[in-house]
This record gives structure tokens, sequence and C-alpha cells, in this order.
């Protein structure tokens, strides 16, 4: 089989991103080595490919500020509506590719570096991932970012700039261990500090009642440092700005303990401020109420809201004195929506603000801060919803706590006018949940103080109405709405499956890039064999290179012409990476048992991090690197099946595998993925999808037809019924031979020779104590595997259905999701306009 071409070489054969002119190339050359000189210390003339990375980061970033500048120059004399995404995590993985592919100068950069006879595919390597971020929400709101700026939207993102994101992990032994991810160890040339925004946050002190208002008094401070983001639109201009706040402590931090000369003892203190951006907490769908992760939700919205409103008052360019001082319009001028509960306290914050500060009417301040706020739910998992102790409010934020009572008495008085003596009714809408420790419901903190709630697949959004909030919906209907995820088509077909876009662009333009419902106009070619042929060649190009990077990271040899089944996502029950692995050993029984008959070839992929809390999501990791260890180096298996284990599954690993998938497993129990985008991201990039009727697969099979995907298992009826009339998982084990032996297996040590009792945990909890039902939908699964494995020998067929899924995955962009926002919840249009490049004269 012919070595694969890099990426390199393909974009040198066609490219969707145009030929690149010769003065651009001179001026990127002459640009990178100007900041290669300047990289280069005296002492040092040989420079190493760190040295050249920074250079060529540097000499893309040049492109970028004066667009940078002159957006935020055009946003201040239009004076648009401003829309604050606020979220705790921005999973931004790398910027370099993403940042060309957008301002349209990969062609130049790479040939440039050719000539230099540098190679840019290992320059990108480089770069660190900005882990920001756990899984879904962080890269959701990355995704975000990119399309409201391709929309031409005045938005910020506001969050945090952790020192240490989400931890590497490292298999040893087959555990997982964490290493902290030092990602800014050599430096970030893609951000900027600016000192000149600081500002003070508070925590703790007390409260003084006084004529003039409330006073919170004797508070600690610490200082909020701005880094700035440039985010680029894709070849609009347009640069819009995510501002992540850094903790510093000020200079008289502690001067009291330096006042009796304990000066190292003072000084040292200041860690404690600086610890609040010091780690992201890395649980994904899971509440864990650390005050420290409280002090971190508060000090990203307190900051945020002070910078919202300083741009608010002075809305000309470079202008700090303030033009509008009536806060009657705020809503007009702003809109913030929350990712998830986590600024949630942006609404006490504002109402803090409104009222004690600017001396704004409760009853108005209540009414600016709902028609402002908007919340996003990202969860039905019961243990992910965040439920703060009054205790800890109390201590860190004692205005906070006494605004939350007044609201929430607002709007029991409201429910109890509505339904007069339903005490049960009171006690489950109420922000407070009474009990032996008092708790903050953030949840219902956010429907009460948001004008907009949504939920983020159809399905999901369902729920949120009909279960979760059943009881809100039932007294505001009109503020539930449902705004399905999307993913950007810049990052998820164009950067990492250059290959795949130039096919597509050949047949239908360069359109669907800004509107990725053009892909409809491949339905056309769905029978057409130089098409089909050329899909099919991408893939396996794709799978090639796929193969060599296995190779070379973990010394596996795999058998390219296998299906690659995938499953990349957080490690969690729900997710039933189990399921998966069940399968994973039936397959390998089967082999087994008659190992001369014939089976379409699998490598099974798994990546994904656990908590490091989370014992049965890190015995899940065990048991399936235990299971590949068997299976791998048996014999009789050969290369019919291989079980590999992605180590430290990130963004820019996710840009590689995705593109080589030929099978996406997307197989959580119905009703507890809220969308998923992962199941997405292989959908556009030309994978078939094995699924249960859950999150964003219920559209997904909606838009291509439920026969082009397998779909399989229990919907979220079955799974109510099940519940009903009681899960017996003993029952399934009982009547299925298959089930029963690969469980026994587990069980018996058969995976982990060396330690016979390892998987008692994960076997006793599958018998007794699985609230995701993995036996139930175990038959299914298998069988529609069966079915995969069918059709996979039908390679013509197979990418035909290959070809429909790319045709029908339009709808999941998120430029169509944003619009949607934009719309129906914050009040503005999109705009297709330009802004005029910094080389030309603006009107």
């Amino acid at each position: 089989m012919a070595a694969p071409l890099s990426d390199g070489e393909r974009r040198k054969q066609i490219s969707v991103r145009g030929i690149a002119g010769l003065g651009d190339v001179a001026e990127v050359r002459k640009s990178f080595n100007r900041h290669l000189h300047f990289t280069l210390v005296k002492d040092r003339n040989v420079a190493t490919p760190r040295d050249y990375y920074f250079a060529l980061a540097h000499t893309v970033r040049d492109h970028l500020v004066g667009r940078w500048i002159r957006t935020q120059q055009h946003y201040y004399e239009r004076d648009p509506k401003r829309i604050y995404y606020l979220s705790l995590e921005f999973y931004m993985g790398r910027t370099l590719q993403n940042t060309m592919v957008n301002l349209g100068l990969q062609n130049a950069c790479d040939e440039a570096i050719y000539q230099l006879g540098l190679d840019l595919e290992e320059l990108e390597e480089i770069e660190e991932d900005a882990g920001l971020g756990n899984g879904g929400l962080g890269r959701l709101a990355a995704c975000f970012l990119d399309s409201m700026a391709t929309l031409g939207l005045a938005a910020y993102g506001y969050g945090i700039r952790y020192e240490f994101g989400i931890f590497n992990q490292k298999i040893v032994d087959g555990w997982q261990v964490e290493e902290a991810d030092d990602w800014l160890r050599y430096g970030n040339p893609w951000e900027k500090a600016r000192p000149e925004y600081m500002l003070p946050v508070h925590f703790y002190g007390r409260l003084c009642h006084t004529p003039e208002g409330v006073k919170w008094v004797d508070t600690q401070v610490v200082l909020a440092m701005p880094y700035d983001t440039p985010v680029p639109g894709y070849k609009n201009n347009t640069v819009n700005t995510m501002r992540l706040w850094s903790a510093k402590a000020p200079n008289d931090f502690n001067l009291q303990e330096f006042n009796v000369g304990d000066y190292i003892e003072a000084v040292l203190d200041r860690n404690l401020a600086e610890n609040i951006s010091r780690v992201l907490y890395p649980n994904d769908n899971f509440f864990e109420g650390k005050e420290l992760r409280l002090k971190q939700e508060y000090f990203v919205v307190a900051a945020t809201l002070q910078d919202i409103i300083r741009r608010f008052k002075s809305s000309k360019f470079g202008c700090r004195d303030p033009v509008r001082t009536c806060f009657e319009t705020f809503p007009d001028k702003v809109a913030i929506q929350l990712n998830d509960t986590h600024p949630a306290l942006s609404i006490p914050e504002l109402m803090r603000i409104l009222v004690d500060v600017e001396k704004v009417d409760w009853d108005k301040a209540w009414e600016i801060t709902k028609r402002t706020c908007a919340y996003t739910n990202h969860t039905v998992l019961p243990e992910a919803l965040e439920r703060w102790p009054v205790s800890m409010f109390e201590k860190l934020l004692p205005r906070h706590l006494e605004i939350i009572y007044a609201l929430n008495q607002m709007h029991l008085d409201r429910v109890a006018a509505l339904y007069p003596g339903d005490v049960d009714r009171l006690r489950r809408m109420s922000v407070i949940e009474e009990g032996e420790c008092k708790r903050i419901n953030m949840a219902h903190l956010c429907v009460i103080g948001s004008h907009a709630v949504n939920g983020v697949a159809r399905i999901h959004s369902h729920i949120v109405k009909h279960s979760v909030f059943k009881d809100f919906y039932e007294l505001e209907p009109e503020k539930f709405q449902n705004k399905t995820n999307g993913i950007t088509p810049r990052r998820w077909l164009l950067l990492c499956n250059p290959g795949l876009a130039d096919v597509i662009a050949e047949r239908i333009g360069e359109g669907f890039i800004t509107d990725l419902s053009q892909l409809r106009k491949l339905l056309d070619f769905i029978n057409n064999e130089t098409f089909i042929r050329d899909v099919a060649k991408v893939k396996q190009e794709n799978k090639l290179k796929f193969a060599a990077y296995l190779e070379e990271q973990y010394k596996v040899k795999i058998n390219p012409s296998s299906m690659f089944d995938v499953q990349v996502k957080r490690i969690h029950e729900y997710k039933r990476q189990l399921l998966n692995c069940l399968h994973a050993i039936t397959l390998y029984n089967r082999i087994r048992s008659n190992p001369s008959k014939s089976f379409v070839p699998r490598t099974i992929m798994i990546g994904g991090k656990a908590a490091p809390g989370y014992h049965m999501a890190k015995m899940i990791i065990k048991l399936i690197t235990s299971v590949g260890e068997v299976i791998n180096n048996d014999p009789y298996v050969g290369d019919k099946l291989k079980v590999i284990f992605l180590e430290n599954y990130r963004v820019s690993l996710a840009e590689k595998v995705i593109p080589a998938a030929d099978l996406s497993q997307q197989i959580s129990t119905a009703g507890t993925e809220a969308s998923g985008t992962g199941n997405m991201k292989f959908m556009v990039n030309g994978a078939l999808t094995i699924g249960t009727m859950d999150g964003a697969n219920v559209e997904m099979a909606e838009e291509a037809g439920e026969e082009n995907l397998f779909i399989f298992g229990m919907r979220v009826e079955d799974v109510e019924a099940l519940d009903r009339q009681g899960y017996n998982a003993q029952e399934y084990y009982q009547r299925l031979p298959e089930l029963r032996q690969a469980v026994d297996q587990i069980s018996s040590g058969f995976f982990s020779p060396r330690d016979p009792g390892c998987f008692k945990d994960i076997v006793n909890m599958l018998m007794y104590h699985d609230r995701f039902k993995v036996f139930a939908d175990y038959e299914a699964y298998i069988k529609c595997q069966g079915q995969v494995d069918q059709l996979f020998m039908d390679p013509r067929e197979w990418t035909r259905k290959v070809i429909r899924n790319i045709a029908c995955s339009g709808k999941f962009s998120s430029d169509r999701t944003i619009t949607e926002y934009a719309q129906e919840i914050w009040g503005v249009e999109p705009s297709a306009a330009k802004i005029p490049p910094p080389n030309l004269p603006r009107d």
C-alpha cells in the first residue's frame, strides 16, 4: 500500500484555501526571519524547533493585530449590542493552524516554511494544547467563539486563565496516572496581558446596613488581571476577543503580618490569593463542592461584570469616561449567556452592582437582570447539578446570600399566589433546599434569573421542560427553548481533514465552509463512482496516516484495512465504555472458538480521561487496557482484532483520530447524554455512527435517515418503563450465554491473572448497582454490530452511506446554533459583511 500523503503534500496538489500568491510567500519569509532573529539570544546562534514555532506564531499573529484593533474600533463606532459568553471552561486546543486557516494564510505559510527547509506540520506539533476545559462544555464554548467571529457578532468570551489546564494522562501498567499540564511553561504567543484593565474582586467581609444602602466591608481583595486572546472569524477580517482572568495578590496583601515583622510569611501568603486561577477542576458531569471552586466561579463573574459595565458606560473607542449612566438600556446593549450554572453568580452580582453601587431600584434592577441573562443547561444527571452549602456562601459572599434569599422570597410569593396551598410545589421550586445542610440550587437560581433557558439537543430540551424543570416550565413556558449544539466546520473539517474538504470543494465549491447546509448538494453525487472512490481514498489515506502515528507513539502495528472503531470522550459510566468493552470481549471469544472462520478485522480504539477522584472510571480504563493486553498478544487473533487505549485524548489528538475513524460509538443510555458534539465531528468526517436514540443522535438520524445510522437499544420511554418495573441485571446475565461468558472472564481474573480480584467492583456494579443498564442493551448492541460488519464487507455501499451522512450533517454547524441564539435569545442579527482589512482605508 502506498505511503500516505502528508497534509502538506496534499495541500500542494489542490486546496480549498486557494493558491498562495508569491508576494504573500516572500512577505511571510521576511517576517519569519525577522522574528527568528529577535527570538535568538546573543549567546545562542542555533535555532531549536521551538524557536521556529515561535517565529512562525509571531509572524501569523502580526496578521491578526491590525484586524483585531480595527474590529474593536468598528464595534465602538457602531455601538452594537454586545454578547458576553461566560464559561468556566474554554477548551481551545492549538491556535496556530486555526489562525492560518481563518486568515487564509495557510498556503503562504506552508510554501514559505518549505522554502526555508522546514516542515509546517512539525512546527504545528510543537504547540501545546490550551486545555482549559474538561470536554464537551468547554469545547462547545471554543466552537461558539469561532462561529460568533465568523458571523460578525460583537462577542466576547470570558473565563479563567488557568495556569494548569486539564491534566495530562499517562497510562502506567494499565492505570491512569495524572500529570500537571504546565501549558504556559514556554510562554503563550497568542495572549496579550492587559494590566491597564486589572480589577479588584472581593471575598469574605461583613455587611453594614446604612440609610444609604448595604455596604460590604472588611473584605479580602484579589486582583483580576486580564489576558486577551484574539479570535479570528473565517476570512471576514473580524477578530473578536477571549478575555481570561488571572488572579494576582494586591501589594498590600496581608500587610498586618508584615507590620509585626513576618515579611517572608506575608509574601508567601500571596499564593493563597493567586491559587484562584491556578488549576482547572478536572470534573466532568460531577459537582464537587469545594470552596476554591466557588471562589473561581465568583472571581470570573465579579471581574467580568465590572468589565461589561465599564464598556457599557464608555462606549467610545479608547474612552474611559462614562457616557452612559442610565441602566434602562442595559439589556438592549448587553447579553450575558451563562454556559451552565458555573457562572450563575452573575445574577446576584449584577443585582448587587445595580442596587448597592448604581442605586437602581430593586424591582427595576431585577427586570434588567432577567432581560440581560440567559442560561444554557448542559446535563440532567442529578450528581452534576451545583448545590452550594449556605454556610459556605455566608462566609465567602455574605451579600450575595442575602440577595439570593430576597430573590427566592419574591419567587416563592409568586408561586404561592398562583398555586395556593401547594406546599410541596414551593419546596420543589425553591432556590434554597432545606435539609440538615441547607443548599443553594444554582440551576433554580439560573432559571428564575434568566429570560431564556435552553437545552442543547431536542430530546434534552424536552427532558428539561417535562422532567428537570417541569414546575418552572408550567410557570413560564415561554422561557424554555432548544438550541441543538454544533461544531465549527473550520477546525473540524477544513483544518483536520483537508483531503475531504478538497474533494467536497471540487464538486460543490467552497460555500459550505461558512454555510454547512450546502453539503446537501453532495446528495447528487451519492451514486457517482468517481466521487465514491475519492471519498474512500481520502479515508484510507487518513487511516494510513493515523496508523503510522500509532505505530510511532504506541509501538503497536495495526492493520490499516481493518475497521477503525472509535469511542473517544470522557470516561463515565453513563457513556458506557463498558458496553464497548463487552463487545470487544465477545468478538474475542468468537474468534477463539472458531479461528478459521473469516472475521471482519477491527481495531477498537477507546480514549478519554477519567476524573482523578472517580474510582469506577479509573477501573474502566484499567479493564480496557487489560482486555487489550490479552487480545493484542493472542496469536490466534492476529490482526483480526486489536484493542487500543488512546492515551491523553485531547483536542489535537481528536483532530487526528476523527478523520481516520470508520465507526463512531455514541452509546450512552437513552436520556443521559445532553447532546454530544463528538458524534457530529465523526459524521461530517465520514464515519458511520452506532448509537442509541440519545442527545443529538436523534437529530442526526432524522437528518440522514435512521437506516443510514446503526441505531440500537432502548429509547427514553423504554428506560423509564424499565425503571418502573425494576432493572434486574442478573436476568440478562442468566439468559445471554455470551454476556455471561464475558462477565465471568472479567470476574475470574482471565484479563487480570496477576490480580484475579482486580475487577470485582466493576462486576458488582454491573450486576447490582448499574444505573445505566449496560446489560439491558447488550443483546441489541451485539446484533447491531453484526450489521456493521455486514455493511463493511461491501465498501461501495458503506461509502455511499458515508456520503449520505456527510451530505446530511449541515445542521450540525455551530454557525447554525449561534444564528439561533443570536436571533431567538440575544436579539441580534448575524452579519455577512466584511470589515475592511488593515491595509485598506475604512469607510
